[in-house]
């Protein structure tokens, strides 16, 4: 399949392990693709939950999947500063309807002071034992905080306001166009 191009607009899926949809962004901007990483960014995308309900992103957001590591992250852009919110997931596929991941529940957020939390272990514990997520999964998963963490304390990647300057600068130029 031809990997999309600057500029292209996909679709994002997430699923849930058991393969039910879980969420859908509609015209999610591309800025990058290589072979394992696609960066894209929504600024006031039409996002579609499960029950059908509708909502529109806020504010601009770059976001970054990778095909080798068990997260995305999303960097909100706001006035008072950046925010992040990252899903713990399988990596990403790409296929000629969308861009797809397993949403695997827990999510870090970073808020734009740098705090940190780790969210919806409840919620996390309770699919684990609906779906059977098997233990090398959770092995995994568990794995990946440590590595995102790890990303989040030494402002890498999507976590250096030099990628986020860059990226956003890259989505006003494009926008222009």
């Amino acid at each position: 399949m031809r990997l999309p191009k600057e500029g292209d607009f996909i679709t994002i899926q997430s699923y849930k392990h058991d393969g039910s949809l879980h969420r859908t962004w509609r015209d999610t901007m591309v800025l990058k693709t290589t072979e394992n990483a696609l960066i894209g960014v929504n600024d006031h995308t039409l996002v579609t939950e499960n029950d059908g309900r509708r909502w529109v992103t806020r504010e601009p957001a770059i976001v970054y999947f990778h095909k080798k590591y068990w997260f995305n992250i999303i960097a909100m852009i706001r006035e008072t500063g950046v925010s992040y919110y990252c899903n713990l997931a399988s990596p990403y596929i790409l296929d000629p309807e969308a861009l797809k991941y397993i949403d695997y529940d827990l999510d870090v957020k970073v808020f734009a002071d740098g705090e940190k939390r780790l969210l919806d272990v409840d919620e996390y514990e309770q699919h684990k034992a609906q779906m059977n997520y098997p233990t090398d999964i959770d092995y995994i998963l568990k794995e990946n905080v440590k590595i995102l963490v790890e990303w989040i304390n030494e402002n890498k990647g999507p976590f250096s306001s030099s990628y986020i300057n860059i990226w956003y600068k890259r989505y006003l130029e494009l926008k222009k166009r």
